[in-house]
């Protein structure tokens, strides 16, 4: 039996693909309708490419983690024959459910759509498996990481996609307290409960440019020293570097081209945010024989402070703008999986690096 990342990531998958689906879980009625009528339903008159396209690749990485998962796992092979049913379970629970929210129509061609994508993903998990390219993985696998890397992989691979949501400061996760404290506030509206909620004198300011500065800083930092708790010493730290920033910057560039158009991709790269990546690759570059104990103990301590002060700004008028154009506009398909992600990531990081510290790398 391989120790595999696939079935983390098709569980935390699983899970954005029900939020995306039922955001924005307001408003629930019941129309004294059947929840499956859409499936006898004619075909929609109207559709666009962006809604085919979606729905196909909203599906597809399900599909590929569930048949990935069951071929890296020798006594649950037969669950790759389960990969497009299972998907056709989740779908189907959610176009149905889709019905009692006001904001989203349940749909029978959305339903074929994400079955197709669920069985494109399940045959490219399946071709990659036969032309070798898993056993090529496995072999880079162990030459590059460390036996119990599962974890960190799964953050690893999920903060890209967090960072297509917009955030005040580039690299900046976990900015939740203003928004948690509102959610918090509207849930107590009308309890005797609402008194307790704490209030501040003073309400949250714009960070400074200092702390700007810093916290995306650390926001790099912060995935550098959790792939240093996994990855070997050495030279192959140093390349993971050089793909840590340009993954960094470049999808950073791509959240600003989507929200304010291919003319302000860069606008966001100013010389304070230049300045911060030179420092954040320097730092990294002298932490490179780092052994993954401490490496996990300085995370800790990075996590600590960047959402201590990252939490401590307010949310500017043009980002609240921002937030609109993704939460009610053309993003609003995508807009659970990556707001989701970007307020959790770092919250997740540091309950990972926490086990690895207290010596429990397979909870971790």
């Amino acid at each position: 039996m391989h120790k595999t990342s696939a079935w983390p990531l098709a569980l935390v998958y699983a899970g954005l693909i029900v939020y995306a689906s039922l955001y924005p879980f307001a408003y629930w009625r019941d129309q004294g309708v059947s929840a499956w009528l859409f499936l006898s339903a004619p075909w929609p008159k109207y559709w666009t490419g962006f809604d085919v396209v979606s729905n196909v690749l909203g599906y597809g990485p399900i599909g590929f983690f569930l048949t990935l998962g069951a071929l890296r796992t020798r006594h649950l092979r037969w669950m790759i024959w389960l990969a497009v049913p299972a998907a056709f379970v989740l779908s189907l629970a959610m176009e149905a459910l889709q019905i009692y929210l006001p904001d989203r129509v349940p749909s029978n061609l959305d339903l074929v759509l994400n079955i197709l994508g669920a069985a494109l993903g399940a045959m490219s998990a399946w071709g990659l498996e036969k032309l070798g390219v898993l056993q090529r993985w496995s072999r880079f696998r162990a030459s590059w990481f460390v036996p119990d890397a599962r974890g960190a992989l799964v953050l690893l691979a999920l903060w890209p996609v967090a960072l297509l949501f917009p955030t005040t400061v580039p690299w900046g996760l976990g900015q939740v307290l203003e928004r948690l404290e509102a959610a918090l506030a509207d849930v107590l509206a009308g309890s005797p409960f609402l008194e307790w909620l704490p209030v501040r004198e003073i309400e949250l300011q714009s960070l400074l440019p200092v702390t700007q500065w810093l916290c995306a800083l650390l926001g790099l930092v912060i995935p550098g020293l959790l792939g240093y708790c996994i990855i070997r010493r050495g030279a192959k730290r140093l390349w993971f570097l050089l793909w840590l920033a340009a993954f960094g910057v470049g999808v950073t560039a791509l959240s600003a081209t989507l929200s304010f158009g291919p003319e302000h991709a860069w606008s966001w790269f100013d010389v304070w945010v230049r300045g911060a990546l030179v420092s954040a690759l320097v730092l990294l570059v002298l932490l490179l024989w780092l052994p993954a104990r401490a490496a996990a103990a300085l995370a800790v301590l990075a996590l600590g402070v960047d959402l201590s002060l990252i939490n401590q700004g307010a949310m500017d008028p043009y980002f609240e703008q921002t937030l609109f154009l993704w939460e009610q506009g053309r993003f609003i398909r995508f807009h659970g999986l990556a707001q989701w992600l970007g307020w959790l990531w770092p919250f997740a990081a540091l309950w990972y690096v926490l086990a690895r510290l207290w010596g429990k790398e397979s909870a971790a």
